[in-house]
């Protein structure tokens, strides 16, 4: 969102513009809160590091009830209703189906191929079956175009999963639907949906494809959520399940009041991270932070570690659910039903096929990740020839059809045989359990207690979390079996959690400034895709790094003065009104109010002063009428520059 060279003279005057400024922003400390972290900065720094930020009224109802107890209300989120949250996730209803249930109702191609293939047939429903014959049609349509493409039939590029190019009949029937869409905007919703089902599979494509954001909405309001997900799938069934799944995470972070949870969740997700782009994790990654991530986000780590590990979301992102042990069955060509004589005959005829390089389709990323990302950490004590063991003992953990939906599976005949050494123990040949035993070593083991309690401080303290902090963080973990509720509170009960020279002293990821700016705004969303394409804006997709690393927490990833300027107009288009399905209150200067002396608590600094001031007092400002349209626009850039300051930035 752009705005005037007033505004941007303001942001450039706020923030200073220098990189080594805005790195000061994670570093210098408050002042007044160095001398002293009264009750209501303790609700504020409490508000600010274990929610998504505060809304209007919180910092006071933690104050009635007190710090400690709402903490504890917070670390047991089962206890607290969040009703109002599932009211407005009902309307999303993939983020309740199983994946089966997903591929079934938003087919992916391969799908559609099984069907034009004869090897499957249409759904009945006739609201699926609409889908269906429309990606049919899409299907048959590039399957002609890769049949008579340039160069006398060569293959033309695979864009499955983007919109088709628009052909000249195509671009006609758009035209005529453009008179056709005013004309269903004139009727009831019911009347309309069932227009748009008599439409031939193409001319329903093209329609939808056609429609700019306004009328889309227009088209579709009233419409029931299955009659909404339907008419929008008839283009891409995928995108109805990424968009939800996207939805879902920011009306969560808004909304729930179940806020350490959420936070807990997305901080898992981002050590467990898995990329969205990646096939069939864009129908994985609903149940996996649904049914993997949310339930164990305060639970014990090892039971949290193994639902991951489990995961057909995992396993098919680090390609294990394709690992094949070098001396297995199946790499040896044994038929599964083989007796044991005849199985060690066909192993010791492969020994010699080792040495002239048969591919034995031994993957080890998921081994090499589970250690240096998930567990012990890089620096953790584990060699490459525990990464290999550890690969060999993940064999045969795998996925029935993961392109279908299919869940975890342990298969016999994929697995390495024999003993392996992972961290100098010996894991004896039994099965499936061989990875539950390697799992539970690596959940137990001091470096993994190390590792995960200093990214939890990382994460709730400061980039550089005290020492002392995180050996005590560890103590526990080790202690209480990894019980995650424990060692937050350790944390939460420690000195160094609530020390004056913590407050305001880690700078927001984009996701967080952007969800506590709506937060804060008391906004009302009625639709998060625009929140979500900000994010992607601002360099943080939802659920796309394609690195299993995830997103940094440390200030200086997300620093800088181009970065900022984006948080900059992000502010004001909130506050102006200008970020579409995003409403916030009718009185700003009430805004003005509520941010300045309740979530800022009164800390505005003198350079943020100074540019409101200017704001206040510029010349053409002054100059000119004081009506109240000109009040409610000071007001409104007001609140954009309290909400894209520097202290408003820090958490």
């Amino acid at each position: 969102m752009k705005f005037g060279r007033l505004q941007i003279g303001l942001v450039l005057g706020l923030l200073g513009f220098t990189i080594s400024a805005q790195l000061a922003l994670g570093k210098k400390k408050d002042k007044q809160a160095a001398a002293h972290m009264d009750q209501r900065k303790q609700a504020l720094h409490a508000l600010n590091r274990l929610t998504f930020g505060p809304r209007p009224g919180d910092v006071d109802h933690v104050l009635a009830i007190g710090v400690n107890k709402w903490i504890d209300e917070q670390l047991h989120p089962e206890k607290i209703d969040d009703g109002m949250l599932e009211a407005r996730l009902s309307p999303l209803r993939t983020l309740r189906m199983g994946t089966v249930e997903l591929v079934a109702h938003f087919p992916p191609e391969q799908r559609i191929k099984a069907i034009a293939d004869g090897k499957q047939s249409l759904p009945s429903g006739p609201l699926q079956r609409a889908v269906y014959e429309a990606q049919l049609e899409r299907y048959e349509e590039k399957m002609e175009r890769k049949q008579d493409g340039p160069q006398g039939g060569a293959a033309v590029p695979d864009n499955s999963g983007k919109p088709d190019k628009m052909t000249g009949d195509d671009r006609a029937r758009t035209g005529e639907n453009r008179v056709d869409a005013e004309q269903l905007l004139d009727m009831s919703p019911g009347q309309r949906f069932k227009a748009v089902l008599k439409m031939p599979p193409g001319e329903q494509r093209v329609l939808t494809a056609s429609l700019n954001a306004n009328k889309r909405d227009e088209l579709l309001e009233g419409m029931s959520p299955e009659q909404q997900e339907t008419l929008m799938a008839l283009d891409n069934p995928q995108q109805v399940v990424t968009d939800e799944l996207v939805e879902g995470k920011l009306l969560r972070a808004i909304y729930s009041d179940r806020q350490l949870q959420e936070v807990m969740t997305e901080f898992w997700f981002n050590h467990f991270n898995v990329f969205l782009g990646k096939g069939a994790d864009r129908y994985l990654l609903t149940s996996y932070e649904r049914d993997v991530i949310r339930p164990h986000a305060l639970g014990k780590f090892e039971d949290l570690l193994v639902a991951t590990a489990q995961s057909p979301a995992m396993l098919f992102y680090l390609d294990n659910w394709l690992s094949v042990g070098p001396n297995s069955d199946v790499a040896n060509g044994i038929p599964k039903r083989a007796n044991k004589q005849a199985r060690q005959g066909i192993r010791n005829k492969s020994q010699t096929n080792q040495s002239k390089g048969k591919r034995n389709g031994l993957n080890e990323n998921y081994g090499r990740e589970l250690m240096e990302l998930h567990t012990l950490g890089v620096n953790g004590g584990y060699t490459q020839n525990d990464v290999t063991e550890v690969a060999r003992v993940f064999t045969g953990w795998t996925l029935k059809q993961p392109k279908q939906g299919g869940g975890f599976t342990f298969e016999e005949h994929t697995h390495e045989p024999g003993d392996k050494i992972v961290l100098g123990h010996r894991i004896k040949p039994k099965g499936e359990r061989e990875g539950l035993e390697v799992l539970h070593i690596l959940a137990h083991h001091p470096s993994t207690a190390k590792f995960v309690c200093t990214k939890l401080a990382m994460r709730f303290v400061s980039d550089d979390p005290p020492p002392t902090l995180v050996d005590s963080m560890a103590q526990t973990f080790l202690k209480k079996d990894g019980n995650i509720r424990e060692v937050l509170k350790t944390m939460l009960d420690s000195p160094e959690f609530w020390a004056p020279d913590a407050y305001r002293a880690k700078v927001k990821t984009p996701l967080e400034f952007v969800v506590s700016a709506v937060r804060a705004s008391g906004a009302e969303v009625t639709d998060a895709k625009p929140i979500a394409r900000q994010l992607q804006t601002m360099g943080m997709p939802l659920y796309g790094l394609q690195p299993p690393t995830g997103y940094s927490m440390k200030a200086d990833a997300w620093v800088n003065s181009s970065a900022l300027l984006g948080r900059m107009n992000f502010a004001l288009a909130l506050t102006a009104g200008k970020v579409k399905g995003t409403h916030v209150p009718a009185d700003p200067q009430q805004t003005v109010v509520t941010l300045e002396n309740g979530l800022l608590a009164g800390d505005v600094s003198k350079q943020t002063q100074d540019a409101i001031t200017a704001r206040l007092q510029d010349s053409k400002i002054s100059n000119r009428k004081r009506d109240d349209s000109s009040q409610v626009s000071d007001n409104t850039l007001i609140a954009g520059l309290l909400l894209g300051s520097p202290e408003f930035q820090r958490k």
